[in-house]
């Protein structure tokens, strides 16, 4: 069943947190990646979901576009890795290895990141801007697995377009949708 994302309000804050990078093994502080940054890419996702499968391709290249344009970006997993083997930190590094991702993967094995962002779905995505307030939450695009529309980001990318330029993104945001965190 699809569960949308919670929509945090805007301007909360970045939450702090320190995760391990499942890559290299380093211990990345979300504070001090977004330290001079235009703004830090927070996206919650997994390897099996299958609404982040469709997009995933995309989403990692506006990934990349977004740090090419002085943003920080994390990708972080919080689903319960004994329910969920494919989403443990192993089956994380060889995915992002694999596609070459140039952000850390973090694994949340105590889901308390999920918790202190409100993550409900995967994919979920939080924008904050330089100062570390949230600007966007919500859809990478209308795309979903089964409706036929193709996966542009049209959605993250106008809102990292607008933080980039010093603006707000659009207050209309649309929910993300996607499989549920696999909470314990």
């Amino acid at each position: 069943m699809a569960t949308p994302s919670r929509m945090l309000a805007l301007g909360t804050p970045l939450p702090a947190a320190r995760l391990t990078n499942v890559v290299d093994g380093t211990t990345v502080d979300l504070t001090a990646l977004a330290e001079g940054k235009r703004g830090t890419l927070v996206a919650f996702i997994c390897n099996h979901c299958p609404y982040v499968v469709h997009l995933r391709k995309e989403l990692v290249g506006a990934a990349h576009d977004a740090q090419s344009r002085g943003f920080a970006v994390v990708a972080i997993n919080s689903n319960d890795a004994d329910d969920y083997p494919q989403d443990g930190p192993e089956p994380m590094a060889r995915l992002a290895k694999a596609e070459k991702w140039g952000f850390p993967f973090l694994f949340d094995a105590s889901q308390d990141v999920a918790r202190a962002f409100g993550a409900e779905c995967t994919p979920d995505l939080f924008l904050f801007d330089a100062a570390g307030k949230l600007a966007y939450r919500g859809q990478f695009d209308d795309s979903r697995p089964s409706n036929g529309k193709p996966v542009t980001g049209r959605d993250l990318r106008a809102a990292v377009d607008a933080v980039a330029s010093g603006q707000a993104p659009a207050s209309k945001q649309a929910p993300s949708v996607g499989c549920s965190i696999k909470w314990r």
